[in-house]
């Protein structure tokens, strides 16, 4: 399979087919020759609107994090965009709901199976780091951050950067101290 493949496959699975047939396609980003794989929670509502994923605050104070201009995060050729859903899942009581399970194990080697030239996994929040380093819902995103440099050169964890987390941002000083500048580091080296 290959990229069109795959996207095609997305689309008419029976798990996507309400999405599908509203006309929404599944909203990711992907190269052969995309060098970071930034995987987040689930595209937004604006996301979904838009068809561009992390087009929000959010999306702004991650590419603040991460050192990087629009333009080279939107180019797929740099950076691929997956998220562990590809279909905003709608509204809960305090925020988006989560990804569907399973969404992520079906589509995501897939796809990553096309991507020979990735050196850094940006993983964004508690679905894709607890996914992803297959770490047990009990160890807390907070402590998975502070030792990010036991996941590298591989993986890269975060909390998401939503304007939600101002809270946790003020609790832990050191994630813009220690954690941004470590992270723009290994952008330029997945980059170079």
């Amino acid at each position: 399979m290959d990229f069109a493949d795959i996207f095609e496959a997305i689309r008419q699975d029976e798990q996507n087919a309400s999405y599908t047939e509203r006309g929404i396609d599944p909203l990711y980003t992907a190269s052969t020759t995309s060098r970071i794989v930034i995987i987040g929670q689930a595209p937004g509502r604006i996301a979904e609107a838009t068809h561009i994923p992390w087009n929000d605050r959010s999306g702004e104070r991650l590419r603040s994090w991460l050192g990087m201009a629009a333009e080279t995060f939107y180019d797929p050729a740099k950076v691929a965009i997956l998220p562990m859903d590809f279909y905003f899942p709608g509204k809960g009581k305090s925020g988006d709901l989560p990804p569907r399970p399973g969404f992520a194990e079906k589509w995501h080697p897939l796809l990553l199976s096309q991507m020979p030239q990735v050196r850094l996994l940006v993983l964004v929040g508690t679905y894709a780091v607890h996914h992803y380093l297959e770490l047990p819902a009990k160890v807390k995103l907070t402590d998975i951050v502070r030792g990010y440099e036991g996941y590298l050169p591989k993986s890269f964890p975060l909390v998401h950067p939503s304007p939600r987390n101002q809270i946790w941002m003020k609790r832990n000083p050191w994630f813009e101290t220690d954690v941004v500048p470590a992270l723009q580091s290994e952008v330029a080296r997945a980059l170079s």
